[in-house]
């Protein structure tokens, strides 16, 4: 039998190979034409192109009964399969617009993901057990197509017109302190008050990130300059709150110190302008209900 044999340009459709797998169950073409609702004629039409299609005869017509051939015989046993597989994906894709199912990749940057995500992802994992959530922290800009990712949270401007975005909110820099360390040191009153401050930064590569303040009217740029720097942004936080100076951090990273009195915002008018903050997915991608309810979960966590 050279039924399998056929070339991907000669495959039969699918709606010729159900008509005949439901024939085959039924054996009678009206019969089969009921449980598609189709005319007789329609599914007779249909086996019959399948039948050309393969060069074959499935079934032995006599004007009392019909019978599958040895080929037909051999192809109903696959096509029950193929079939069987077919449905199987479709209840399980059904299944899954319903309940979120299967595994979600999320890309953020450390501080969002250790201090926003972390606390909050207990909730969504509780109210989503079919979601396997693979969440990777890097601060650099990734391509979601290369990586894999499902889903991307970034702060700042937008460049990737390949991207839809969905606005989460925003949020601006502070420079803070503990109050010990105000104490110890003085409250610096200008941006050029810093010099004299231990000021902590948060490193990219091996070089402390610059400062950008409002002196006055006009921008400007500092250099911090201290004992202390680190990429990672719970670490600068924390070192802000031991009191070992002064540090520049975004203001979902310190809002429970802030609302403690752990930190105080200093030079508070002459920090930066607000960034957006966005989730990210590939366009043109079927959003699947993993990633809808993970959007609309993230949503939820950022102030607008």
């Amino acid at each position: 039998m050279n039924i399998i044999c056929a070339d991907r340009a000669s495959m039969p459709s699918l709606s010729n190979i159900e008509a005949f797998v439901r024939a085959a169950e039924q054996g009678d073409f009206t019969r089969a034409a009921r449980k598609l609702q189709l005319t007789a004629s329609a599914v007779s039409r249909r086996i019959a192109r399948l039948e050309e299609e393969l060069g074959v005869v499935l079934f032995q017509r006599t004007t009392r009964a019909m019978q599958l051939t040895e080929d037909g015989r051999a192809f109903y046993s696959r096509c029950q399969h193929i079939l069987g597989e077919l449905e199987a994906a479709k209840e399980s894709l059904s299944r899954s617009r319903h309940r979120p199912v299967g595994v979600l990749r999320v890309n953020a940057p450390q501080a969002i993901g250790q201090l926003v995500l972390m606390p909050a992802l207990p909730r969504f994992l509780a109210a989503h057990p079919g979601v396997e959530l693979r969440l990777t922290l890097r601060d650099e800009v990734v391509d979601p197509i290369t990586e894999g990712a499902d889903v991307l949270l970034r702060m700042g401007a937008l460049e990737d017109s390949r991207l839809v975005a969905r606005k989460l909110g925003t949020t601006r820099l502070l420079a803070c302190a503990a109050p010990a360390y105000l104490r110890r040191h003085g409250l610096p009153e200008t941006a050029a008050d810093l010099s004299r401050h231990n000021c902590l930064g948060f490193l990219r590569g091996d070089t402390p990130a610059a400062w950008l303040l409002q002196d006055g009217s006009s921008p400007a740029r500092t250099e911090p300059r201290g004992n202390f720097h680190t990429n990672q942004g719970a670490t600068l936080r924390d070192a802000a709150v031991l009191g070992l100076g002064i540090a520049m951090l975004f203001d979902f990273m310190v809002a429970r110190e802030l609302e403690s009195g752990a930190l105080v915002p200093v030079l508070d008018a002459q920090t930066g302008a607000p960034r957006p903050i966005h989730a990210l997915y590939p366009r043109g991608r079927h959003l699947s209900s993993r990633v809808r309810v993970f959007l609309d979960f993230v949503a939820t966590l950022f102030p607008r």
